[in-house]
C-alpha cells in the first residue's frame, strides 16, 4: 500500500472511530504489515493535511481523534443552546487538587481546601470516570490513593499531565481551574451541586475555557486497584 492510500485509510478510521485511536489500534487496520514509526509519520503528515481548517487532529491519553477547533467552539454551542451544566467551586478544587497533587488521599485534599470534602462530590467524580482509587496508603486506617484517569485527559484534550496549565506557586490555585478546559467536560457531567456545600456554583462558561473537544461518552476499561506505597511520585501514564 502506498502513502497516499495508507493516509486515506487512518483518516478514515480516526473521523469514523467513536473514540481515540491508539498507533496499536491503528496497526490493525494495514494488518500489522506498516510500522509503528511510519504510522506516527503519517499521523503527522495529517496533521499539517487539516491545518487552517475547523477541525485538527490530535493526541490525547487514549490514543488519537480528529476534535474541533477553539475558534469554532461559538458557533458549535449554537446547535445546544441549552444552559450548561454548573459545578460547585468544591467539585473544581477537587479535581484540581487530585488533578495536581495524586496520588491524594481525602484528608489530604481537606488539608488543602481547608473543609470536609462530602464524600458524594468524590463518588460524582468516579461515577464519571475522572477519578479512581488506585491504591492505599501504608498507614493507621490504609486510605484509599485518588488520582485521574485516562478519560479525564482525554475529556480535556490532553495526552499526559504533564499538558496541565503550570502552577504559579506551591498551592494548588484557584486561577489554574479557569485555565483548565473544564466546559469541555461541562456536556457530559451530570452531578448536581452538592448539597450542604455552601460553596458557590460554578458554570462552565465562567471557567474561561480555552479548548472545545469532541467528547468521547465511552469510558476506557479501568484498571484493576493495586496497592500503592505512596513516595509522592504520579502515576505514569500509558500514552501508547
Amino acid at each position: 500500500m502506498n502513502t497516499t492510500d495508507a493516509r486515506r485509510v487512518l483518516e478514515t478510521a480516526l473521523i469514523c472511530a467513536p473514540q481515540p485511536l491508539s498507533v496499536r489500534d491503528m496497526g490493525v487496520l494495514f494488518d500489522a504489515e506498516l510500522a509503528p514509526d511510519t504510522i506516527k509519520t503519517l499521523l503527522a503528515d495529517l496533521q499539517q493535511e487539516w491545518t487552517g481548517r475547523g477541525v485538527e487532529l490530535v493526541q490525547v491519553a487514549s490514543g488519537w481523534r480528529f476534535q474541533s477547533r477553539p475558534e469554532m467552539r461559538t458557533f458549535l454551542d449554537r446547535l445546544h443552546p441549552e444552559k450548561p451544566p454548573r459545578y460547585t467551586r468544591a467539585t473544581l478544587e477537587t479535581l484540581a487538587i487530585i488533578a495536581y497533587r495524586q496520588p491524594v488521599t481525602r484528608g489530604d485534599m481537606e488539608d488543602i481546601r481547608g473543609v470536609t470534602i462530602n464524600s458524594l462530590l468524590l463518588k460524582q467524580l468516579e461515577d464519571r470516570g475522572w477519578i479512581e482509587v488506585i491504591g492505599h496508603r501504608e498507614t493507621v486506617g490504609r486510605p484509599a490513593l485518588f488520582a485521574t484517569t485516562r478519560q479525564f485527559l482525554d475529556d480535556l484534550g490532553l495526552a499526559s499531565l504533564d499538558q496541565l496549565p503550570p502552577l504559579d506557586s506551591s498551592d494548588v490555585q484557584e486561577s489554574a481551574l479557569g485555565r483548565l478546559d473544564f466546559e469541555a467536560l461541562a456536556g457530559s457531567l451530570q452531578a448536581d451541586p452538592v448539597e450542604g456545600d455552601d460553596a458557590p456554583a460554578v458554570s462552565a462558561a465562567e471557567a474561561d475555557p480555552h479548548t472545545q473537544a469532541i467528547p468521547f461518552d465511552e469510558p476506557s476499561p479501568d484498571a484493576a486497584p493495586q496497592e500503592f506505597h505512596d513516595n509522592g511520585a504520579a502515576p505514569e501514564e500509558n500514552n501508547a
